[in-house]
C-alpha cells in the first residue's frame, strides 16, 4: 500500500468516498472545507470526537440545536422508549398534542401550532399563510436576515447584495420581495407599498445576532404593523427556547402575529413549527373554507410532528421550561465574551467579542468601545476568507469547534473549566494570527 495514502487521516479517507457519491462530498455547504471536512463519530455533553479520536469542546452544538448538550439522558431515554413503540406512523398521536400545549403555554404569540420538518419549512409555510390571510403577495424582509434556503427568502440574504445568493431562484419570486436595512424609517417607507402584506424579521438580528438589531426595533416594527395593518412574522428558529423558555418575544414583551421555531423546539432532533394568532393559523384548518379552498392553505409533510421528535421534545422541555439551562448557558457565554475581549485588549487587537443570551460573535476591525454598534451588515460580515479559515483551523487544532469560524453558542452542558480551556486556545490562536499578519 502507498505509505502516504496509508498515513492519511480517517476524515480524509471518508472524504474521498463522499466525493464519489455526494456533490462536493457534503450534505450542507457550510460543512465543506479545504482540503477536507472532519467527520464526527460521537458526541456527549459539551464535547464531540472526530473520526480520528480527537476531542473538541463544541460551540456549534448542532447548529445551535443542542441547548441541553449532546445526548442529554432524559432525551435519549425518551427517544429510546419511543423508537421501541414506533418512531412514526403518519397518524395523529397524543405526544403531538402535549407538545403543542407546551409551546402554547410558553409563548405569548402561540395560540395554535402547526408542526413542520425544519426551520426552512416553517418560514416557507409562514409566508404562505400570511399571504393567504392578507391577500397581498409581497413580503418585506430585512437585509441579510436568514430565514432558510427556499426561494422566497433568498433575495437580500447576503449583505450588500439585493439579489439572491444562488442560481435557480426565479426573478418572478424575487420580484415579490422588498429588502430594507434594519431601520424603522426604511421599514415605514417600504410599507407605503400597499401590495406588501407581511414583514419577516430574524428576532435576534441577522445571523442570530451577528448584526444586532437597533434598540427598540422589534417594538417599532410591531407598532408599524399594527398601525398599517400588516402581518408580523418573527423568525425564532435560533432565539426560540434559547433567549428564554418563551423565546425573545417572551423576554422582550413583543408579540408577533406568526413565528417560526425549530432546533431546540424538538430537543435537538429534526423538525420545526409555525405558531401564531388563532385567526391567521385558521388558514390551515381543514374545517375552514376561503376562496373555494378548504383548507384555505394547503400544507402537508410526511414527518410533521412525528412521534420520535415529539418524544424527544417533551423530554427536553421538562428542563427548558424552567429557564435554568438558559441561565447557565447565558452566564458562560458572557464569561467567554468577556474573556476573548480581554485577550484582544491585552494583545492590542482591533475588534470585539459580543452577543446576547448564550451566543458569541467575533469581529476583527476598527470599532468604538469594543462595540459593533453603527457598523453595517457588510462591514460586520465582511471578514476575509483567509482569516476565517485560519481562525477555524487554529482553533480546531487546539480542540475548539465553533458554529462558524466567527461565532458559537454555549449550552447547559458547558462548564467553567470548558470556558477556561477555550480562552487559552483563543489566546494562542489570536497570537498565531497576529504573527501571520492576519489580524492587527
Amino acid at each position: 500500500m502507498d505509505e502516504t495514502r496509508s498515513n492519511r487521516s480517517q476524515s480524509e479517507r471518508l472524504y474521498d468516498r463522499a466525493k464519489a457519491v455526494m456533490p462536493g462530498g457534503v450534505s450542507h455547504y457550510f460543512r465543506y472545507r479545504d482540503p477536507y471536512p472532519f467527520y464526527v463519530t460521537r458526541a456527549e455533553g459539551a464535547y464531540k470526537w472526530d473520526a480520528d479520536g480527537r476531542r473538541y469542546i463544541d460551540y456549534k452544538m448542532g447548529s445551535a440545536s443542542q441547548m441541553l448538550g449532546h445526548c442529554p439522558p432524559k432525551v435519549v431515554e425518551a427517544v429510546q422508549r419511543q423508537v421501541a413503540l414506533t418512531p412514526f406512523t403518519a397518524d395523529c398521536h397524543e405526544l403531538e398534542v402535549a407538545w403543542a400545549e407546551q409551546v402554547c403555554d410558553l409563548y405569548p404569540g402561540a395560540e395554535t401550532v402547526r408542526f413542520v420538518n425544519s426551520g426552512t419549512e416553517a418560514t416557507m409555510l409562514g409566508l404562505r399563510v400570511a399571504r393567504a390571510f392578507t391577500g397581498r403577495d409581497r413580503v418585506l424582509r430585512v437585509e441579510s436576515h436568514y430565514h432558510g434556503w427556499h426561494d422566497h427568502v433568498m433575495k437580500g440574504a447576503r449583505p450588500g447584495n439585493d439579489g439572491p445568493p444562488s442560481l435557480g431562484v426565479p426573478e418572478a419570486v424575487s420580484a415579490l420581495v422588498t429588502v430594507v436595512p434594519a431601520d424603522l424609517v426604511a421599514v415605514e417607507e417600504a410599507l407605503g407599498d400597499q401590495t406588501i402584506g407581511q414583514v419577516i424579521v430574524e428576532a435576534a438580528g441577522a445571523n442570530y445576532g451577528a448584526v444586532p438589531l437597533p434598540d427598540g426595533f422589534l417594538a417599532g416594527v410591531r407598532a408599524l404593523c399594527d398601525r398599517l395593518g400588516r402581518v408580523l412574522i418573527f423568525d425564532e428558529v435560533i432565539t426560540g427556547f434559547r433567549w428564554s423558555p418563551g423565546g425573545r418575544q417572551a423576554r422582550d414583551g413583543v408579540t408577533p402575529d406568526l413565528f417560526t421555531m425549530a432546533k431546540i423546539l424538538t430537543g435537538g432532533l429534526p423538525g420545526g413549527a409555525l405558531a401564531g394568532r388563532r385567526d391567521i393559523m385558521a388558514m390551515l384548518d381543514p374545517g375552514e373554507s376561503r376562496g373555494g379552498f378548504s383548507p384555505p392553505v394547503l400544507h402537508q409533510g410526511t414527518f410533521n410532528g412525528c412521534q420520535l421528535a415529539a418524544a424527544g421534545a417533551l423530554a427536553a422541555l421538562e428542563d427548558l421550561k424552567t429557564g435554568a439551562p438558559q441561565a447557565h448557558a447565558d452566564a458562560l457565554a458572557a464569561a467567554l465574551r468577556d474573556g476573548i475581549t480581554e485577550i484582544m485588549d491585552r494583545r492590542g487587537i482591533e475588534g470585539t467579542c459580543y452577543g446576547e443570551s448564550s451566543v458569541f460573535h467575533l469581529y476583527f476591525g476598527a470599532c468604538e468601545n469594543r462595540s459593533v454598534a453603527g457598523l453595517t451588515a457588510q462591514q460586520i460580515r465582511g471578514t476575509g476568507k483567509k482569516l476565517v479559515a485560519a481562525l477555524r483551523d487554529e482553533l480546531n487544532a487546539r480542540g475548539i469547534d465553533l458554529m462558524s469560524a466567527m461565532s458559537g453558542v454555549t449550552s447547559a452542558a458547558h462548564s467553567n473549566q470548558d470556558i477556561a480551556e477555550s480562552l487559552e486556545a483563543f489566546d494562542d490562536t489570536l497570537g498565531v494570527l497576529q504573527s501571520q499578519g492576519l489580524i492587527t
